[in-house]
């Protein structure tokens, strides 16, 4: 069996990485570099390109160049060149490929196992469509590891002495984890992760894009004005302003050329971005709740992705956690050198003095569709089974009573969120139990099994008690398109938020002081956002009604 590789399959860049000798060593890619662009071409004749050469055609052919495409993940969107379809998935397959060829330079031998990282907010469908893309890269996936937890491993391996409560907070570009974790001696143990899919470096690009210039949309002058963009804001991070220049950028209305010659200076970007590092404050002060501490409990914070070299999220993040965070690990390498490691205790070369042991959580709450009475007749709700930030891997039961009378069969369906409205939960998939003896209503108890493993992969078994019949299935998620996840952080934008927000933000409080245990705070916060952001005034105001009189309850 060959070697395992640790690949941090990102955004913006990807990375590759091995122990050798003990010590986890990042891998050249074809050009030397130890960084790769996420940018695959495809040419005319169908040749692939990858990396650097690839991002050369962002400029003069967009149309069969793409970037990004992890942000993709999930969303059931098909990519498109020359009159060929490609799912986001087979295109980071390209990619994967090409890490791996590079790896096999550099090892001289052949290599067809990974630990490939994924964000802790990834969803259950989004980590099985990255194992895919491993697997249509040639692969076999030994683990889908949490980005955060990779970097815990790569800080835990130089200081297995330490006893510390350690905050990692991963800004890449694509998106946002908070993962709060003990490390004591050699033992990482992730108590909790919050997190948010759509928010990345990114985004600050496209908000110095929409700064800079809305008089176009010609594919080329875009992708222009986007290297652009992100020039600006990386050069912002060590200069206090940048000169954009961008001749001839497109031809206006009237055929005139259109140029954008502006100086942007670093005060000018942390105005610009302000909200939305601003909104990273609550996935850390939920990270914290979730993990029972306060944020005088942390004795490091660990900045890990590209975002966080900008100096206004340093500040952000220090402000809010009243603690310096450390620069003890590479923002840019560590995820990759900690899927290294991953894949070291896999392997079993990571051993004595330099072992390491990971336990890791399911950042989502996972359940099932029940048939609920209520004042307004019967209505389906979700019911948790294993609830999110659960050590993993975990097993799961609870028992279920037919609703119908002399039933005799019942679809589970399982889904994946924190809403008791199914509608705003992510479907996952179903099981068909069958055989169930005919009885009235309520009488025939069934069994649902929930065993969620350690690449985030979940197996549903339904058994009837009395016969003992049971049908199991590994949910299969690749073909289901989950709707949208809802960008929460928009609440105060939404009608009825003046209304609501002093509830809120006495909840926040709360849950920040560590005065949740029971979570129902931070559930009745999240379902009163929800509400607003759907546009659901009636049932935001009732949940916020509910919410006050649970915060006097609590006073």
């Amino acid at each position: 069996m060959s070697r395992i590789v640790g690949i941090d399959l990102g955004t913006s860049t990807s990375e590759i990485a091995c122990i050798v000798d003990g010590v986890p060593v990042l891998i050249p890619n074809s050009l030397g570099k130890l960084v790769t662009p996420s940018v695959v071409h495809i040419g005319d004749d169908g040749a692939v390109l990858v990396g650097e050469p690839a991002s050369e055609y962002m400029l003069t052919r967009p149309d069969c160049t793409f970037m990004e495409v992890k942000r993709l993940t999930g969303s059931g969107e098909v990519l498109r060149a020359h009159k060929q379809d490609y799912t986001p998935e087979q295109l980071q397959a390209m990619l994967l490929r090409y890490l791996c060829s590079c790896a096999e330079t550099f090892l001289g031998e052949r290599v067809d196992r990974a630990v490939i990282t994924v964000p802790a907010y990834f969803t259950d469908v989004q980590r099985r469509l990255t194992a895919k893309a491993g697997e249509l890269a040639g692969l076999k996936v030994e683990r889908i590891l949490n980005e955060p937890t990779a970097a815990a491993l790569d800080y835990g391996l130089s200081n297995l002495a330490q006893c510390k409560n350690i905050l990692v907070y991963d800004f890449g570009g694509g998106t946002l984890d908070v993962t709060v974790l003990e490390l004591f001696e050699g033992i990482i143990d992730v108590k909790a992760s919050f997190g948010n899919n759509r928010l990345g470096g990114k985004d600050f690009d496209e908000i110095i894009m929409g700064k800079l210039s809305r008089a176009t949309k010609d594919e080329r002058a875009l992708m222009r004005l986007k290297k652009a963009a992100e020039e600006c804001k990386i050069a912002l991070s060590t200069r206090t302003e940048f000169e954009v220049s961008l001749p001839f950028l497109s031809m206006a209305a009237d055929g005139k050329p259109v140029s954008v010659e502006r100086t942007v200076t670093r005060a000018e970007f942390e105005q610009w971005v302000k909200d939305k590092v601003e909104t990273t404050r609550i996935p850390m002060m939920c990270a914290l709740s979730d993990a029972k501490l306060n944020a005088s409990d942390l004795d490091i914070v660990l900045l890990v992705g590209g975002s966080t070299r900008i100096p206004f999220v340093k500040q952000t993040v220090a402000k809010s956690l009243s603690l310096i965070p450390q620069s003890l690990v590479d923002p840019e390498m560590t995820v990759a050198r900690g899927a290294a490691i991953q894949a070291g205790i896999i392997e079993g070369v990571l051993a004595g003095e330099r072992e390491l042991i990971l336990t890791d959580i399911c950042p989502y709450t996972l359940g099932i569709a029940v048939m609920r009475d209520g004042h307004h007749g019967n209505r389906l709700v979700f019911d948790p089974i294993i609830k999110r930030n659960t050590t993993i891997p975990t097993e799961k039961a609870k028992i279920y009573y037919t609703h119908q009378d002399y039933q005799t069969m019942a679809r589970i369906e399982a889904y994946q969120g924190d809403s008791v409205s199914l509608e705003n939960n992510e479907p996952l998939g179903e099981v068909m139990l069958t055989g169930i003896p005919p009885a009235k209503s309520g009488k025939e108890p069934l069994e649902v099994t929930f065993a969620y493993d350690l690449n985030g992969i979940l197996q549903v078994t339904a058994k009837v008690i009395s016969t003992r019949k049971d049908v199991s299935a590994e949910i299969h998620t690749a073909g289901v398109v989950p709707k949208p996840s809802l960008d929460l952080f928009k609440w105060e934008f939404a009608a009825g938020a003046k209304r609501c927000r002093p509830a809120i933000k006495k909840a926040e409080k709360l849950i920040a002081a560590g005065l949740d245990e029971m979570g129902e705070l931070s559930l009745f916060v999240r379902r009163v956002k929800e509400a607003l952001v759907l546009g659901k005034a009636d049932e935001a105001e009732a949940l916020r009604e509910e919410l006050m009189e649970l915060l006097e309850e609590l006073a």
